[in-house]
């Protein structure tokens, strides 16, 4: 039984320039409605459990903070009242400068001990320039905030390579990231998406992105300043003291089930990978009607199980369990994905030991030629 589950806020006060998952502006928006119907998706998806408690759930967006006090109570109420946890990480999105004290005392109330914010880096102009609203001092003062209102387990997300990024700007973005000495960071190189502002710009040739091999430095630099900082490189984006590492995320990596609630949000249930309608109208009206909101439905196959086992799990620094694989599978990986992996340890991006297969540290750069190599090799 899925024992996670991610819920989706798709309202932002501001659109950044990158963004492409499912959002709509906040202003003029059936809020309360949408609320309500969510709490319908979680109560006819989850009312099957009984009494079995989730372990993580993770709210994201959109922007989960946008929300007023009096919604954002409100929904916290629905989640605690349709999906009982035992409270082992409940993590909110959050964007610097949107957390007000009274908002921090809600969340807290009702069980989040978990909290990532949505930073990109710490040079103003920059933050300008990708579409942000926040100002760097922003985020000293939500995280100080945080801090006072009792929580320990924060995250803060950066991105690098994006336009007119230095090598040297990264760095002080990291040096400023680190000096907050918080227990998790994860840091994602910019990724140009359709449908998206930058997109656009790129098409009419004036978007001016850092070339591959400063790409290649910022990730380099990356790696060695969390290293330094004692922290723990536990999947290809993402770093943390022991103990700290993203539970939620780790049930995505390691392949397992998990409900998806909201507009366009995606689940793996029972084998099947599902997901829901993204405009907020057809989102809804389902729900109305007392039926789920779903788009699409994907009964996953043992062979597409089993590629997506590796390509996962490959993003984690610890790779995939050898024995993990065959006790799930009842097949060996070696000899089921004998010709990437040799392919892969040839070119020095992939490594087997005794019972992991995981990449190198060049492999973790170039890990989408390596999850590629898995996908379509197997006959049968």
């Amino acid at each position: 039984m899925a024992n996670s589950a991610y819920i989706h806020i798709p309202f932002c006060e501001h659109i950044c320039h990158y963004c492409d998952f499912n959002k709509v502006f906040l202003k003029g928006q059936p809020v309360d409605e949408y609320l309500q119907s969510l709490h319908k998706e979680m109560n006819m998806r989850a009312s099957s459990r009984g009494n079995q408690p989730f372990k993580t759930i993770f709210v994201g967006g959109g922007t989960p903070t946008s929300l007023s006090e009096r919604q954002l109570e409100s929904f916290c109420q629905s989640i605690v009242k349709e999906l009982p946890m035992d409270h082992t990480e409940f993590s909110f999105e959050a964007n610097p400068g949107d957390l007000s004290e009274e908002k921090l005392k809600i969340l807290k109330h009702y069980g989040v001990n978990r909290l990532s914010f949505g930073v990109q880096s710490f040079n103003d102009e920059l933050l300008e320039r990708i579409g942000r609203t926040h100002k760097s001092s922003e985020v000293y003062e939500s995280i100080d905030k945080a801090r006072k209102a009792g929580f320990t387990n924060i995250s803060i997300d950066l991105i690098y390579s994006l336009p007119g990024q230095t090598l040297e700007d990264f760095k002080d973005t990291l040096e400023k990231a680190l000096e907050l000495e918080l227990p998790h960071y994860s840091a994602y190189s910019l990724i140009i998406e359709p449908k998206t502002v930058f997109y656009n710009h790129m098409r009419k040739g004036k978007l001016r992105l850092p070339t591959e091999e400063t790409e290649a430095e910022m990730y380099d630099l990356l790696i060695e300043e969390m290293e330094k900082a004692g922290m723990h490189q536990y999947e290809i984006s993402n770093f943390s003291k022991k103990g700290y590492e993203s539970l939620h995320n780790t049930v995505y990596w390691d392949n397992e089930e998990y409900y998806g609630f909201g507009a366009g949000a995606h689940g793996y249930l029972n084998n099947v990978r599902y997901s829901n309608h993204g405009p907020l109208k057809k989102y809804m009206a389902p729900l109305e009607e007392g039926n789920l909101p779903i788009l699409s439905e994907n009964p996953v196959s043992l062979v597409e199980a089993m590629e997506e086992e590796m390509f996962l799990g490959l993003r984690k620094t610890a790779g995939v369990s050898i024995d993990r694989f065959k006790e799930k599978f009842e097949r060996d990986p070696l000899t089921v994905f004998e010709k990437p992996i040799v392919e892969m340890t040839n070119k020095k991006l992939l490594e087997v030991s005794e019972n992991t297969i995981h990449l190198t540290k060049i492999g973790r750069f170039l890990g989408n030629e390596v999850f590629q190599a898995f996908i379509g090799v197997i006959n049968d």
